[in-house]
């Protein structure tokens, strides 16, 4: 009886099978006469024999199953982001008792970086450009900020928040800087007169979740002091003949990018660097500092501070007598600002 119910079914599902490729043949014919969807539903329907409507209902008795899935994200490795900045200003003067100079001037700055992180390693890189002139309809055309800044660092985690560190640093300016006394102008640089350049191997120390601060010693740092313009080396420490000038020591570098209030923004990078090959005692100093507020999405105001101290770099005073001096730069401004990735709020 059971091998009879089973050729039972297996001859329904054979006839079912039979009546509906005719009755699809049938319903192809009418579609082509140019029927609806619902019409032509309804001719399959029609065109059922007794078989076919009996498969039909007891099919109808079973759900169909539905598989519910959650689409998979693919992890981002890669995390960029982009600030710009441009401040523009211009004073025209025209028969003006109270005496001046007409003058155009612009302020640019950007801030980029990529970074990279995958488990137990990252790799982070910052590009940081400055541009800035003034246009006096009297004195000229005179550069007030010019500044090359390029960081890359790459790491390794070795216990807890602290990883092997590979840290790279390159520092130059995009045009001529000139000294200007006495209605005397002299130049003091140009691109890649100075450069510096360096590399460290050393320990980082990431506390927290790794990124508001970082504190990176490199007892093994090598540093590149570049001066292409011969006339211009002794100014920076390298002798007549001395395109680079080689130190090596040990470099201590504390970065600090926080949140200190709503829309408030303060960002500092403290380099210190003392040469094991020459006076190990005097130790370079470059700190830069960045305190941005953000007034809506389009404009900003901004503070950005440069120190530096290196006893190699010879300043000369209004008396002309040269030595080593404390450098400092500072730049105020309210800027059109513009932000991509991970800067956009």
């Amino acid at each position: 009886m059971k091998n009879g119910f089973v050729k039972y079914v297996a001859l329904l599902v054979l006839l079912f099978m039979a009546a509906t490729h005719c009755s699809y043949a049938q319903v192809k014919d009418e579609k082509k006469k140019g029927l609806n969807e619902e019409a032509l539903e309804q001719a399959r329907l029609s065109n059922l024999n007794s078989a076919q409507e009996l498969c039909r209902i007891i099919g109808s008795q079973f759900a169909v199953p539905t598989i519910n899935y959650e689409p998979v994200t693919p992890p981002k490795f890669w995390t960029t982001g982009m600030l710009t900045e441009v401040g523009f200003s211009q004073i025209s003067l025209t028969n003006w008792a109270a005496g001046g100079s007409g003058s155009v001037a612009l302020n640019s700055y950007v801030n980029a970086h990529a970074n990279y992180a995958k488990g137990d390693m990252y790799w982070d890189n910052r590009a940081q450009l400055s541009y800035g002139f003034i246009q006096s309809f009297d004195d000229g055309y005179r550069k007030s900020d010019d500044k090359i800044v390029l960081d890359s660092k790459w790491g390794y985690k070795a216990v807890n928040k602290f990883y092997f560190s590979a840290n790279f640093n390159f520092r130059s300016q995009f045009s001529p800087g000139f000294e200007y006394k006495n209605d005397a102008s002299k130049k003091v640089s140009q691109f890649l007169a100075p450069a510096y350049l360096s590399l460290g191997l050393g320990i980082d120390y990431k506390p927290g979740n790794g990124k508001e601060f970082s504190l990176n010693f490199a007892p093994f740092t090598g540093n590149l002091v570049i001066v292409t313009d011969s006339l211009l080396r002794a100014k920076y420490g390298n002798k007549a003949d001395e395109t680079a000038r080689w130190a090596l020591g040990a470099q201590l570098t504390a970065t600090l990018n926080k949140d200190i209030m709503k829309n408030c923004k303060v960002s500092s990078t403290l380099r210190l660097f003392s040469d094991y090959l020459d006076n190990p005692q005097n130790v370079q100093i470059n700190w830069d500092f960045q305190l941005t507020y953000k007034l809506n999405k389009f404009l900003q105001t901004g503070l950005r501070t440069n120190l530096i101290y290196d006893d190699n770099v010879l300043i000369t005073d209004k008396d002309g007598h040269a030595a080593p001096r404390v450098q400092f730069k500072e730049v105020f401004s309210v800027n059109f600002a513009y932000t991509f990735g991970v800067f956009k709020k």
